[in-house]
């Protein structure tokens, strides 16, 4: 017979640590790296959400019509869902997306779980746009990289830890934000706790 333990007996401390910026800021490759440092956390990956409208998608552009406002919030509210119910379970869930501008704030509202933390990439446009030419994937298309630099730097509140990983690999912008995470906290939810450090190899 299975093991029927309550796995809750088994959890460590968790937390939500949700990572934004422009399209080819490097968020995907820096959540992937911090989640394999600590040792029991989960990446939730917002646009896994949007790739799973199958048919009826609206693709969110510059003045978007009310569909694709609709089908980005239901994403936003499916990835905090996602993220609390890591958190729930004891890991620490690390959402990346593009949430910019006043929506940013409101995101943040979504998630329920405690301490919650925010980073944001903020490389310069030109290391961006060497970045978008050199990679698989192609983000922009009906944006353009000085449309959504603007998005980030003027409309986007000041809140958590925002870096300019211009310069870095992602192993240094992991270092990075794991040596100053206690800046990334939210302070409308300050406890004084920190997740777990990384794995020592």
């Amino acid at each position: 017979m299975t093991d029927q333990t309550d796995p809750s007996q088994s959890r460590g401390p968790s937390a939500v640590i949700v990572i934004t910026g422009v399209m080819a800021a490097g968020k995907s490759t820096v959540a992937q790296l911090l989640a394999e440092r600590l040792p029991r956390a989960a990446h939730v990956r917002g646009d896994v959400f949007r790739r799973m409208v199958v048919s009826g998608r609206a693709e969110f552009r510059p003045d978007p019509h009310a569909e694709a406002v609709a089908q980005l919030w239901a994403r936003y509210r499916i990835s905090a869902s996602v993220a609390d119910a890591y958190a729930r379970d004891g890991f620490v869930a690390i959402v990346q997306d593009v949430i910019l501008g006043d929506v940013l704030g409101s995101y943040l509202e979504l998630i329920e779980s405690r301490p919650l933390y925010l980073v944001v990439l903020a490389p310069q446009p030109d290391r961006i746009a060497i970045r978008e030419a050199t990679r698989d994937k192609q983000g922009y298309g009906s944006w353009t990289i000085e449309e959504l630099d603007r998005a980030l730097r003027d409309d986007t509140p000041r809140l958590g830890l925002w870096l300019d990983n211009s310069e870095q690999t992602p192993a240094q912008t992991v270092d990075e934000v794991l040596a100053r995470l206690p800046e990334a906290l939210i302070a409308d939810h300050q406890d004084g706790r920190v997740p777990t450090g990384p794995h020592q190899h």
